[in-house]
């Protein structure tokens, strides 16, 4: 790899765990539509085998708006260990690790999450746009949810 393709790796891994972030920031702070827009258009959101499969940035924005609005008082997302992995120079896919906390609107004890993101990424004309997040679990505590998709750990 030339010097020239090593920092513009280096500056595309920046950007797409900038991207993780972004989700995570967006979602604490209640701004769904700030975190539709990191979305490629026909991006797929699988938070769990018991949750509707958000197909599309619009799917996106309304699932996450209402799940902001109905379900969750409060959230905190904490990302750590992001694995890039490029397929292409304009195509990659990463697996970071989740912790979540969640307070409800029902007053239900506080969720917790032990957890990772696997997704997929294109760039774009605008930069690097998640096209799959699947959310897979290690672990729960008090999660308004019983089954989700495993992390593969028996």
């Amino acid at each position: 790899m030339s010097h020239s393709a090593a920092v513009q790796q280096l500056m595309d891994r920046e950007a797409i765990a900038g991207v993780i972030r972004a989700y995570c920031f967006h979602f604490d702070r209640n701004e769904p539509e700030a975190l539709a827009a990191l979305f490629a258009p026909d991006a797929v959101v699988d938070y769990g085998p018991d949750a509707t499969l958000l197909t599309g940035r619009d799917a996106i924005f309304k699932g996450v708006a209402a799940g902001l609005q109905t379900l969750f008082a409060a959230t905190s997302h904490h990302v750590s260990n992001i694995d890039i992995r490029f397929e292409t120079a304009d195509q990659a896919t990463s697996i970071c690790y989740l912790y979540a906390w969640h307070r409800y609107h029902s007053g239900a004890p506080d969720g917790e999450l032990w957890a990772q993101y696997h997704h997929a990424f294109v760039r774009d004309d605008t930069g690097w746009k998640i096209t799959r997040l699947v959310l897979k679990a290690a672990g729960t505590k008090d999660f308004h949810r019983a089954r989700m998709h495993p992390i593969g750990r028996n």
